[in-house]
């Protein structure tokens, strides 16, 4: 399995090395699923640089022929899961620390 090496390829900017699909209508934005066949067949779905950060959002052992629907709810949660924590970083990143106020005498 290069599940690995595939993502290390997207942090710098490239195309993974195994196969893979867009998944992004069924689990969010960036959504993309890595995909190794044979048996047992592997996936790794990730968000591709959202932020400038690849998430690994789940991976796992297909055990179907047709979509894995567990797999594909689990990976959504996390896809909301991530959003919520982009989001909240970046709040965290706006707020500008006061300074100590002088006190009247």
């Amino acid at each position: 399995m290069k599940f690995g090496s595939d993502l290390n390829a997207v942090q710098q900017g490239e195309k993974p090395f195994s196969d893979f699909k867009d998944i992004s209508g069924s689990v969010g934005t960036g959504a993309i699923e890595l995909i190794e066949n044979g048996s047992p067949a592997y996936r790794a779905v990730y968000c591709a640089k959202y932020e400038d950060t690849v998430y690994l959002l789940h991976a796992f052992t297909k055990t179907t022929n047709g979509v894995d629907l567990q797999a594909m709810t689990t990976a959504k949660e996390r896809y909301k899961l991530m959003v919520e924590e982009v989001k909240n970083s970046k709040k965290g990143a706006q707020k500008k620390p006061k300074g100590k106020k002088k006190r009247r005498q």
